[in-house]
């Protein structure tokens, strides 16, 4: 809320002291220099923070400041906040990764020892509470006025059925006119395929068998030795590879795609983790079978996780080859196909099939993968949705499932044009998935044009919306700070306290156990409104307190000690002082949030009875709207204050 002080209140503040103050400073600087003042006094006002709440800057130790990239809430209480090379080309040339670990609780923090660039990488939380992160980056990105060599990708085949082939990165692959290229990451070409085919004379009489043999195929990126376009190769041909002898070098060659002076894309890897919050470290699994690069992991029904879309190991967006992760077995199948822009937004829905906003960040045409629909992953059908505005304004929109989940109603808010566009709505619109015919319609427009929103789903049913830009990463000094509650049941935008810390591109928000809501991050393209001077990463946090903690603190409802998990009949029961106070019990699965991107939050109605002395809550049994893992519960009162989480294992 912008506070405007009146005429009598400015000559107030600028008696005495401030006097003083228009001798070194002229009048209008002395006034806003006074109305700052005025403001910051009037902001934190009892009555001022029970109506819009208030922000507070979190203090870092310079040691733990990072860029904030991903962060994810674990059932420890903590968040994973993870940078890897954090949008630093320099930091990835130096192989120098990061993630923190904060204590919300007694504010503090831990260096956790990084393997791979999970810059740009996918995540998602897992039945036993450990985050999935899979993918990241290989390479940085090369504009075309900085690209020096010819690159591509190499399509390296191995023709030996009785073993694999290891190509180790800095191999030279030498063209048949001469010349050489250089490959950047390691490559392992399974071997070859063998079959023996068997055919038969016109007598009946079978013919001696025959082996056929299918070359094996791997792709690895790979640059000119040499500078300027006399490297560019446009025609296919086979490649010697250097070093290889005996048998390897009979079977094994290179076949260029296309090599060109282009842009060279952002490149992504296939490692794949889980972080364990207990042992604190993250523990590799078996890698994906294609390289992600801004992926989005989307929790199933069965625990399973869905890996959708990124620029794959040479900058090219995927086809639509996804893929499944098994926490059973560690392992990666193969998914349905379907392309997407990348870090789709795809929740899963009460029927198991998968709800596309048709939200997403970063990388694709214009006119592929854009239309919001339901996908059917058990039958790869997708059925597009209608009534949606400004269709052309999807890219760096936010993106939620409303609560409760059992209402299967979905928002989209705001968004931008394809790419570095200008263009940003203030649209949002609303979905109800459970009509005969689902089509969105036109919900409360934004106070402006707002690109990279941040969108938390709150324990009173609201939800709280904060930042983002109206240009481009925050172009032209374009930052929002502003913040404003939505609520499903009036259909409307309240008024919120405004943020002191901008957030654009590579920020996120999500809720704390104990009912707060934590902001990080933001990369500026610029750092000044005529876009003359280099932006810098946002490292301070802020945290927003709601108006629902302000209120009486003795009259906040309390849960306390109790089961960890749920039993065989769906129901927990935990000790209270006061349930006559206690109104609502909503479960809500903690965050993993990049680039405005959050499909794990979502919030569950659940079944509250009670006694003189305690509550039980029923969880209800369809795992569709109930995926398995670790959730917070929250009780409310009837004004919809809530109490601090309680956490419970769903399986």
């Amino acid at each position: 809320m912008a506070y405007r002080p009146s005429k009598q209140t400015k000559k107030t503040l600028l008696g005495g002291g401030a006097v003083l103050l228009l001798a070194g400073l002229n009048a209008p600087a002395a006034l806003s220099f006074a109305e700052e003042q005025y403001h910051a006094y009037q902001i934190r006002r009892p009555d001022y923070m029970r109506k819009y709440g208030a922000w507070d800057t979190v203090d870092i130790p310079a040691e733990y400041r990072t860029n904030a990239i991903h962060a994810a809430l674990l059932h420890t209480g903590k968040v994973l906040i993870v940078a890897g090379s954090g949008n630093k080309q320099e930091k990835f040339d130096a192989g120098s990764f990061d993630t923190v670990l904060w204590n919300p609780k007694d504010n503090t923090f831990k260096k956790i020892p990084t393997p791979e660039d999970f810059f740009c990488s996918g995540h998602a939380q897992l039945p036993d509470g450990r985050l999935l992160v899979a993918g990241g980056t290989a390479r940085y990105e090369v504009l075309d006025a900085q690209v020096k060599r010819a690159g591509g990708g190499m399509r390296v085949k191995n023709e030996n059925p009785d073993k694999p082939v290891t190509i180790k990165k800095g191999t030279k692959f030498r063209s048949p006119s001469g010349v050489e290229y250089v490959s950047k990451f390691d490559v392992t070409v399974p071997r070859a395929k063998r079959e023996f085919v068997v055919s038969y004379y016109a007598t009946g009489q079978m013919k001696p068998w025959k082996t056929k043999v299918t070359a094996a195929e791997a792709r690895v990126f790979v640059e000119a030795t040499a500078e300027g376009p006399k490297a560019v190769a446009t025609d296919q041909a086979q490649y010697e590879i250097e070093g290889l002898k005996g048998e390897d070098a009979d079977n094994t060659y290179g076949l260029a795609e296309k090599i060109t002076m282009d842009k060279q894309d952002f490149q992504g890897i296939r490692a794949a983790y889980e972080f364990d919050p207990k042992a604190e470290k993250y523990i590799p699994v078996a890698p994906m079978q294609e390289a992600r690069w801004y992926p989005t992991l989307t929790t199933l029904q069965d625990g399973r996780v869905l890996a959708v879309s990124g620029l794959d190991d040479v900058g090219v967006i995927l086809a639509g080859d996804n893929e499944i992760y098994d926490p059973k077995t560690k392992k990666w199948g193969k998914g349905p196909f379907r392309y997407f822009p990348t870090y789709p937004s795809l929740f899963l829905t009460k029927s198991g099939k998968l709800f596309y906003s048709g939200a997403n960040a970063g990388y694709g045409p214009a006119d592929k993968g854009r239309e919001p629909g339901l996908w059917d992953i058990s039958t790869n059908t997708f059925t597009k949705v209608d009534g949606l505005g400004d269709g052309d304004q999807l890219e760096t929109a936010s993106s939620l499932l409303l609560p409760p989940a059992q209402d299967q109603r979905f928002m989209l808010l705001g968004g931008g044009g394809v790419g570095e566009s200008k263009k940003s709505t203030p649209r949002t619109a609303l979905i109800d998935l459970k009509q005969d015919s689902p089509a969105f319609k036109t919900g409360p427009a934004l106070p402006q044009g707002t690109r990279y929103l941040n969108s938390v789903i709150l324990p009173d049913d609201s939800v709280f919306t904060s930042g983002g830009s109206e240009d481009y990463r925050g172009r032209g000094a374009s930052n929002i700070l502003k913040a404003q509650f939505y609520d499903p049941a009036a259909n409307a935008f309240r008024e919120a306290a405004d943020p002191t810390v901008g957030r654009n591109y590579h920020s996120e928000a999500l809720l704390l156990p104990d009912g707060r809501v934590a902001t990080f991050g933001s990369d500026s393209l610029f750092g000044d409104k005529d876009n003359t001077k280099l932006g810098k990463f946002e490292q301070r946090m802020e945290i927003y307190t709601p108006p629902y903690l302000y209120r009486d603190k003795d009259m906040r409802p309390a849960l306390g000690d109790g089961p960890q998990a749920v039993g065989q009949d769906r129901r927990a029961t935990f000790p209270t002082a006061h349930p006559e106070r206690i109104a609502k019990a909503r479960l809500m699965r903690p965050s993993a949030v990049t680039h405005t991107t959050d499909v794990e939050q979502r919030s569950i109605d659940v079944r509250l009875t009670k006694d003189k002395k305690t509550v039980t809550v029923e969880v209800p049994r369809d795992k569709a709207l109930v995926p398995p893992g670790w959730y917070m519960l929250f009780v409310t009162d009837a004004q919809g204050t809530p109490s601090e989480a309680k956490w419970l294992l769903i399986d």
